[in-house]
């Protein structure tokens, strides 16, 4: 945005345009073609918030939520996460049930929160969605229902949520939730490894030099092996440090064996001898 525009922006939200300050506000806050300014985020947040505009209700919430531009108060920011959440934004349902969640009864009880959940899960938002999922395979504020569990995580992992790609993947592997299918825990792992999840990698090289799954190969299990070890797992650190040692799947190489071995050694893995692809 040019600063004609930005110049443009600021006076129609003077002028009261609470989508203009919206707009103005998230600038600040996110500090885009102008400085970062929290109080300022805050300033305009609150003035399209008081319109009643949901976005900025739910965003000022989060910045008492964080104490961004004002003293941090849970209280305050489920006061705004309730005004945007019961206008149907889902962002704001979920932030709502968190809050009540962190408030341990303070700002509503564990119905309430399981209901925002749900509201904002059946409008496609996928925290909550995972979340929902969690609460369900848990037993946690809920009753424990594996098919609620697996239906409310496969659709947040469709979504691309690395954490429910993960969980999804694991509850293949373990088939305490549906049956065991390693090809789909495989599948699932491999989505949430190629987003970075360190434990996914591991699991998924483990799968890999396994032939659990997938086919079994060398060279893949020591490249996911090789990002999860990277990334600080000591499992990963410790397995991939015994692949070269002994030329599994790959030229034997001492120094790359004693690198990993004595990394995996810092973090208490040097005695280990087997390893599970799942922890």
């Amino acid at each position: 945005m040019k600063e004609p525009e930005i110049k443009a922006l600021r006076e129609t939200a003077e002028q009261g345009d609470a989508a203009a300050q919206y707009d103005l506000g998230s600038m600040y806050f996110y500090g885009e073609e102008i400085p970062k300014d929290d109080a300022e985020a805050v300033k305009w947040l609150r003035k399209a918030a008081e319109q009643g505009l949901a976005e900025a209700q739910n965003s000022l919430g989060f910045m008492y939520r964080k104490g961004s531009g004002v003293p941090k108060d849970d209280a305050k920011a489920v006061e705004w996460f309730r005004k945007a959440a019961e206008q149907g934004l889902a962002k704001a349902q979920c932030n709502l049930a968190i809050g009540i969640n962190v408030g341990q009864g303070q700002f509503g009880d564990d119905a309430e929160e399981v209901e925002w959940y749900r509201k904002a899960a059946e409008q496609g938002d996928a925290q909550s969605q995972y979340n929902l999922g969690n609460l369900y395979r848990r037993g946690q504020r809920v009753a424990k229902d594996d098919a609620e569990a697996v239906k409310w995580t496969r659709k947040a992992a469709e979504q691309g949520d690395v954490s429910a790609q993960y969980n999804l993947g694991l509850m293949y592997y373990q088939g305490k939730v549906v049956p065991e299918a390693h090809t789909e825990a495989a599948t699932w792992f491999r989505k949430a490894a190629e987003q970075g999840h360190a434990e996914a990698q591991y699991n998924l090289g483990a799968m890999c030099a396994n032939g659990q799954g997938v086919s079994e190969d060398g060279s893949e299990a020591v490249k996911w092996l090789r990002k999860a070890a990277e990334q600080g797992h000591g499992e990963a650190q410790l397995r991939l440090g015994l692949i070269y040692a002994n030329g599994r799947g790959v030229p034997k190489d001492d120094v790359e064996a004693v690198k990993w071995l004595r990394k995996a050694a810092e973090q208490g893995h040097a005695d280990a001898r087997v390893f599970s692809p799942v922890t």
